[in-house]
């Protein structure tokens, strides 16, 4: 079973690349850096996503105005202006210096970039194209563990599909979305001392310098080779592994996003989330049946002791009204014995003053305490009722620092370091930027003018979590979307809340506009930053 590198001179080509007539090539490579057609929106999900960054690479080798080479493949964008491919793709640049032309056609919009090797490792068969001119979405690398069986997708041009398609030379570069193959994992190998990605995807000449993913769309290597099928056996996709495309870029000092987390769905992290919000509704039933028992407690405990307190109180206003009436009858009792003694002026103070307590005595008696016990001021005499859970807040929360949540979030290719925020009164973030009422939390959609990407950024006072789906656009839905945006009149944060109503109204429609599902979701926690030593 022979190995063939995936180039893009098989002899139909090279009918084509040896017409004697140049002018159909030299007027495809002219049309190449000023404009061509629009092609067709991607699908709205994370292969096609991908595809966006996905490039045909196109090289033509002139010497005397004679075409004595060309080739295509495929690439994918690492930067905005830079893209990966195989080195055997651009190998025309190393046999006619100075006499090659290589063109970066896009799988979207109406115009190619020409480009230039500005890093190549033919060991390794790696190669790092410049261009100018325009912006592509870039990709990201997946650092972690395939398992054997998993899905892997490859994306790139293959020849025989051209060969097939083609009408003219032009057709090589006209912006057409990639085409994609699955197939599954089927281990890693060395080919020529480089670590490769042995797999079952289908790709052909052409494929050369595409990527293979991962279901969420990230890099896991670069197409390179296939084993020919002789006799009927099997062919076998090689691309060259992460970890040879990872070093191949830090020695060109090229950055890249890289991302290790698992790929998971977006309704794995949904339920996620509802199975927190779910754990967090039943701890806080749970406190607050805590806190109602420990209040009935606590209260029943006050009340024994309140009614313990008015017994004794009531029993003592009793004695004292006893007391009072004994004194007044011994004070009636000695006026007597005075008159008896003819001294009749103690007599009568005695009858006097005897009277006085005991009508004393009665009065007590009459306004002697009910024996109903009376709570301490400040204590609650009923326990307080459940929060509804409906929160909306407008007031200030100061600054906090939010911590990713691997188990509620879906990863794709940002980063997931530590934010720090400072949310202030009526959806103000950060003292510049206005978020929107939705509900019982705060949204804000952001849609760069460069970038092809639409991020909605939610706060929830209430749990204090912050979380930024992504949703990664073809140039057509950027365009709608920015036309949505460009209506948003209110930039700044405001306390008028008619503005964040228009605000809300607006954002609303930029969603009309979206993807039922975001490519990404990051979920952060966020805690108060004195708290988090933040």
């Amino acid at each position: 079973m022979a190995i063939a590198f995936l180039t893009r001179q098989s002899a139909p080509v090279r009918r084509l690349c040896n017409l004697r007539d140049v002018r159909p090539l030299l007027a495809a490579a002219l049309l190449l850096l000023t404009g061509l057609a629009v092609a067709p929106p991607a699908r709205a999900d994370d292969i096609s996503a991908t595809a966006r960054s996905v490039v045909r690479v196109v090289s033509i080798a002139i010497v005397d105005d004679e075409v004595v080479g060309f080739g295509h493949g495929s690439g994918f964008a690492v930067a905005p202006n830079r893209v990966v491919t195989n080195a055997h793709v651009v190998d025309l640049a190393s046999r006619y210096p100075g006499n090659v032309v290589i063109g970066v056609v896009p799988s979207e919009g109406s115009k190619g970039y020409e480009g230039r090797v500005i890093a190549i490792d033919k060991v390794h068969d790696l190669a790092l194209i410049e261009f100018t001119g325009g912006r592509l979405p870039t990709v990201a690398l997946y650092s972690g563990p395939v398992d054997e069986g998993a899905m892997v997708t490859a994306l790139g041009y293959p020849g025989n599909v051209d060969m097939a398609t083609a009408r003219s030379a032009a057709d090589y570069i006209h912006p057409l979305s990639p085409i994609r193959s699955e197939g599954v994992f089927s281990g890693r190998r060395q080919m020529s001392g480089t670590d490769v990605l042995l797999h079952t995807a289908g790709i052909a000449r052409g494929n050369s310098g595409g990527p293979l993913l991962d279901p969420c769309g990230r890099v896991l290597g670069v197409n390179s080779a296939i084993t020919q099928g002789e006799e009927g056996d099997t062919s076998f996709g090689f691309a060259i592994a992460d970890s040879e495309l990872a070093a191949f870029l830090t020695r060109a000092k090229q950055p890249y996003a890289a991302v290790g987390a698992p790929c998971t769905s977006i309704a794995e992290s949904d339920k996620a989330d509802r199975d927190a919000d779910a754990q967090a509704s039943s701890l806080a039933d749970a406190a607050r049946r805590d806190t109602a028992s420990r209040l009935a407690t606590e209260q029943q405990a006050t009340m024994a002791s309140a009614r313990i307190a008015a017994d004794r109180h009531r029993e003592n206003v009793m004695a004292i009204a006893t007391l009072l009436l004994v004194l007044g009858a011994m004070g009636v009792g000695a006026g007597t014995l005075f008159e008896l003694q003819a001294k009749r002026r103690p007599a009568v103070w005695g009858w006097i003053g005897g009277a006085a307590v005991m009508l004393g005595a009665v009065a007590v008696f009459v306004l002697r305490p009910s024996g109903e016990p009376m709570l301490p001021r400040g204590v609650a005499a009923t326990v307080p009722p459940a929060s509804s859970g409906a929160v909306s807040s407008t007031a200030a929360l100061g600054r906090m620092t939010c911590r990713f949540v691997p188990e509620r979030s879906r990863v794709v290719s940002s980063q997931t370091s530590d934010v720090a925020i400072d949310w202030g009164a009526s959806g103000c973030m950060n003292g510049r930027t206005q978020y929107a009422e939705n509900g019982s939390k705060w949204d804000r959609i952001l849609v760069p003018a460069e970038e092809q990407t639409v991020s909605v950024m939610q706060f929830d006072p209430a749990t204090r979590a912050y979380v930024t789906r992504r949703y990664f656009l073809s140039a057509d839905q950027m365009e709608s979307v920015r036309k949505i945006r460009s209506q948003v009149t209110l930039k700044a944060c405001s306390p008028d809340e008619a503005g964040r109503a228009n605000l809300a109204t607006q954002q609303a429609a930029i969603r009309t506009a979206l993807p039922p599902q975001p490519n990404e979701k990051i979920v952060y926690s966020c805690t108060p930053a004195a708290a988090s030593g933040g």
